[in-house]
C-alpha cells in the first residue's frame, strides 16, 4: 500500500499537483488517496529521503530549490549525463580500473570473474535512441506549446540517453536531479526558438550517438547543458528579482 501512495505522490509532484507552499498533511492527504495515514506516513518519508521533500518546523512540503541549489544540481546533472558517453568511450579495463595505483595500495586479486571476462561497454538501447531521435523530429518539425508534456519529452530524452549506457544507477541518480529542478523548470515559458534550439540538440546528440560519433556527442551533449544551467539560474535570479520588488511596493 505504501509502494502505491508513494508512487502517486511522486507521481503528483512531479505534475505540479501539490501547491510547493502547502504543508502536506498526513490526514488530508490519506484521505486524497482513500488510505490510512500509515502509509501515506512511509510515502512521505521515502520522498523525504528521496530528497523531493523539505522540512519546515511545522512538517513536509514540496522541494523548492535555492539559487545556488539549482547550480549545483546542474552540476551533477552534467556530471552524470556527460559520464554516460565517457562509458561508451571507455574498455572494460577503463571501468574496472582501481581508483588507487596498485603498487601505492597493494591488494589481492578480486574475486569474481578476471578482468578481460568483464563485458564491453556498448550502447545497447540503440531501438530506444532511434526511437526518440523520431519524437524530437517532429516536435521540431511540429512544436509544442510550452508546458509539462514538453518537459517530460525533455526528460525522457535524457534519461533514455542515459540508461543506454548500461548503467541504471546513474539513470535513477538523473531521475531524482530532474524532480527537483522541475518545479523552476515548470514555471519557465520557453520561446518557439528556444524550443527549436532544444529540438536541434537533442536530433544532433543522438544522431552521433548512433552513428558511432562519441566525441561529438560529448561536446554537443556538454554545449547543450552548459548552455540550460546558465537560462534556468537567469531566469530564476530574474524571477528572485521581481518577486523582491513585488513585496517593496504596493496598490
Amino acid at each position: 500500500m505504501s509502494e502505491r501512495v508513494y508512487r502517486a505522490l511522486r507521481h503528483d509532484l512531479a505534475a505540479g499537483a501539490l501547491v510547493p507552499t502547502e504543508r502536506l498533511g498526513e490526514e488530508r492527504l490519506a484521505e486524497t488517496y482513500g488510505v490510512s495515514r500509515t502509509p501515506v506516513r512511509e510515502a512521505l518519508a521515502r520522498l523525504y529521503a528521496d530528497g523531493l521533500l523539505e522540512r519546515h518546523t511545522d512538517g513536509l512540503y514540496p522541494y523548492r530549490p535555492r539559487v545556488n541549489e539549482l547550480g549545483d544540481l546542474y552540476e551533477l546533472r552534467i556530471v552524470l549525463e556527460t559520464r554516460g558517453i565517457q562509458r561508451l568511450q571507455a574498455t572494460p579495463a577503463d571501468i574496472a580500473e582501481p581508483l588507487v595505483e596498485a603498487d601505492t595500495d597493494p591488494r589481492p586479486e578480486p574475486l569474481g570473474r578476471p578482468e578481460s571476462a568483464l563485458p564491453a561497454v556498448t550502447l545497447h538501447d540503440m531501438s530506444e535512441l532511434r526511437r526518440e531521435l523520431e519524437i524530437w523530429r517532429r516536435i521540431r518539425n511540429h512544436p509544442p506549446d510550452p508546458g509539462p508534456a514538453l518537459i517530460a519529452a525533455d526528460e525522457q530524452f535524457h534519461t533514455t540517453l542515459l540508461a543506454a549506457a548500461g548503467n541504471t544507477a546513474l539513470a535513477d541518480a538523473l531521475v531524482t536531479v530532474h524532480a527537483r529542478v522541475r518545479p523552476v523548470r515548470s514555471l519557465d515559458m520557453p520561446t518557439p526558438a528556444r524550443i527549436a534550439a532544444m529540438a536541434d540538440d537533442h536530433i544532433t546528440i543522438a544522431e552521433h550517438l548512433l552513428s558511432g560519433d562519441l566525441d561529438l556527442a560529448l561536446r554537443t551533449l556538454l554545449a547543450h547543458l552548459t548552455s540550460s544551467r546558465a537560462h534556468v539560474l537567469t531566469r530564476a535570479r530574474r524571477a528572485l528579482e521581481l518577486t523582491r520588488l513585488a513585496q517593496a511596493v504596493r496598490e
